[in-house]
């Protein structure tokens, strides 16, 4: 990495930011692997099932498999492998602009990995009509393209609106101001935009750019601006937080960059929401249903900050993020996501990380993502 660079960016060293970046990827799937096994069940239920603390690490899910992750993981991995091409072109080629369009067709190939049991052939399969060869394998990563994984077509419990939105070619025009509902389900604010977001946070750009480009993606599927500004807000916090700033700082920032736009206050009332909450220390799960549950964006978000800023541990924020009456799999992502852009991979539990599903290949593409991201 030139010193230039990283100047510009706050980050020590290249290995730091590699570690953080692993750290985000990696972190989100321990959360989702944690939470998925018991979505959809109430405290008292996961209590009754696991003892008064709730879960203590990873369970078993229906099926009897521990460590398995939900469609959070699956999209956050889609959006990185995007992000990654949408670099790469402009690196190779000198053309910006046309990240959105390619996170489009990422999004693209994930959803033809919900309607069909494999892969077929390769990952060039699955690259979407109208997606040029040259753009479309820029970036395929060092396992050949995530449509080419076999592991990433397990369909685990996906959200409607990702799949109704993705059913529409609509790509945002980046001209039209942020505010307004969008043209795809206008009424959805549903955390299915969030929790796939932290990966705009993780190159090196600017909090503005990294807002935007987060929020305009999430308009895909997200027309509500509460569904799309979580998406922008998540981002931005990403970037600060690979910067070395503290979780609570990068949440100040982010309130600071929501106020200047119109719409925002159901976002900016949750995150106040959860730092009020977490100054009053005491951590509970009671605490965290006070915030809701997560299944709409603002909430999902807001428990994920209130449990990385009032877990005392790595672990034990990931706990509270997950041990609620709600959306367990995607608040524990997005607190994943936050911790480990914070504390690096190095900073998650180890033997945790050991039985998370595709642990190696979200390494792996970490890793090429952050070597094409250290690239001018």
């Amino acid at each position: 990495m030139n010193d230039v660079w990283s100047r510009r960016l706050g980050w020590e060293a290249e290995a730091v930011y590699r570690a953080r970046v692993r750290g985000c990827l990696l972190g989100g799937a321990i959360g989702d692997a944690l939470g998925y096994p018991i979505e959809f069940a109430s405290l008292d239920r996961i209590r009754a099932a696991h003892g008064p603390r709730g879960v203590t690490g990873l369970v078993p899910d229906g099926d009897g498999v521990v460590g398995r992750v939900s469609d959070d993981t699956q999209m956050t991995l889609f959006s990185v492998e995007g992000l990654g091409q949408a670099h790469a072109r402009e690196r190779r080629k000198g053309i910006g602009g046309g990240a959105p369009r390619l996170v489009r067709w990422a999004y693209e190939r994930w959803l033809e990995t919900q309607r069909k049991p494999g892969p077929e052939g390769s990952a060039t399969a699955a690259v979407p009509v109208g997606a040029p060869a040259h753009d479309s394998g820029a970036y395929a990563g060092p396992t050949g393209g995530l449509a080419a994984q076999a592991w990433l077509y397990a369909r685990r419990a996906p959200g409607n609106a990702c799949l109704s939105g993705l059913e529409r070619d609509h790509v945002p025009d980046p001209a039209l101001a942020l505010g307004p509902p969008g043209a795809v389900n206008p009424d959805s604010k549903g955390c299915g935009a969030v929790m796939r977001s932290a990966p705009f946070g993780l190159a090196p750009a600017s909090e503005d750019f990294a807002f935007g480009l987060a929020a305009r993606c999430a308009q895909m599927t997200h027309g509500h601006p509460t569904g799309y500004y979580a998406a922008g807000a998540l981002a931005a916090m990403v970037v600060h937080l690979v910067a070395g700033e503290s979780v609570e700082s990068a949440v100040l920032r982010a309130l600071r960059l929501l106020a200047r736009h119109p719409g925002h206050e159901e976002t900016a009332v949750a995150l106040r929401r959860a730092l009020d909450l977490a100054d009053e220390g005491d951590p509970s799960a009671e605490k965290v249903e006070r915030l809701g549950a997560g299944w709409i964006a603002e909430e999902a978000l807001a428990i994920a900050v209130y449990c990385a800023l009032a877990g005392p541990r790595v672990t034990d924020a990931l706990l509270l993020s997950v041990n609620h009456s709600g959306d367990s799999d995607s608040t524990g992502a997005i607190c994943g996501n936050l911790l480990g852009a914070r504390y690096g991979d190095h900073g998650l539990p180890g033997e945790w990380l050991e039985r998370v599903e595709g642990r190696a290949q979200i390494a792996a593409l970490a890793d090429d993502f952050a070597t094409e991201c250290a690239r001018r």
